[in-house]
């Protein structure tokens, strides 16, 4: 792996594909940077960190190996590796609120952007954003935020957690070249927040409604149990988990 170091950004996964434009770069490639101006989140939404008190980093993986069909796995594996970190790190009560926040103890401590480069009809390479509250003591307008150090009371080393993710990416990632689907499916949806739990969801119009959460399929789309037994089926853009 290859780390870059940055004092201030406008966003790193920005960065990283201007610099991916440029040049060849080496697979996992990261870009860490202490400030953001523009940090960015799921579905345009903006992400605000304190400046050198949270890990914001990019990762480049080549993903010339990988069908287009398969593209939702990188977001399982970036959970189940942020999942596997925060362990080592006795994080408790963890899972993933779909499609791959993080959160503790239902609050949320990590958020992930991914954006795939997609050329000739298969992902030439992805750029994973990774947002991890780490120091940050408090999150204005944000009841549901939290960090690592509110939920344990200790203060972390931004550059050991930033490893430890890039090491757990990679074995993910080795998993996935070695066809390993099934088991990252299933380590997935057993971390998976609300499952079996009654839950209510947004729609796209603006509708509330309720049901179960049974899993998420390979092609990142939610499976939710209806009232009558019915399950249905649903994209990202259709709706929205609400807490």
């Amino acid at each position: 792996m290859h780390v870059i170091k940055l004092d201030a950004t406008d966003s790193t996964n920005s960065y990283l594909k201007r610099l991916s434009l440029a040049k060849p770069l080496k697979d996992f490639t990261a870009v860490i940077a202490k400030k953001q101006t523009q940090g960015r989140g799921q579905m345009g939404t903006i992400w605000g960190s304190e400046a050198s008190k949270n890990l914001t980093f990019s990762v480049f993986k080549d993903m010339c190996d990988f069908e287009i069909k398969d593209s939702f796995y990188i977001s399982m594996i970036t959970a189940l590796a942020l999942i596997k970190t925060l362990q080592f790190f006795s994080i408790s009560r963890l899972s993933i609120k779909w499609p791959n926040d993080i959160l503790s103890e239902d609050y949320k401590i990590c958020g992930v952007l991914i954006e795939n480069v997609i050329k000739q009809n298969k992902i030439s390479n992805a750029i994973i954003g990774i947002g991890l509250n780490v120091n940050q003591l408090k999150f204005e307008n944000l009841p549901k935020a939290s960090s690592l150090h509110i939920l344990t009371g200790k203060t972390y080393n931004l550059d050991e957690l930033a490893i430890c993710i890039l090491k757990n990416l990679e074995d993910y990632f080795l998993m996935l070249k070695n066809g390993k689907f099934k088991i990252i499916m299933a380590e997935y949806n057993s971390h998976l927040f609300r499952k079996n739990k009654p839950s209510t969801f947004k729609s796209a119009e603006g509708l509330i409604f309720s049901g179960f959460i049974k899993e998420v399929s390979k092609f990142g789309h939610l499976q939710v149990l209806l009232e009558d037994d019915i399950i249905e089926t649903y994209s990202l853009k259709e709706i929205s988990l609400l807490y």
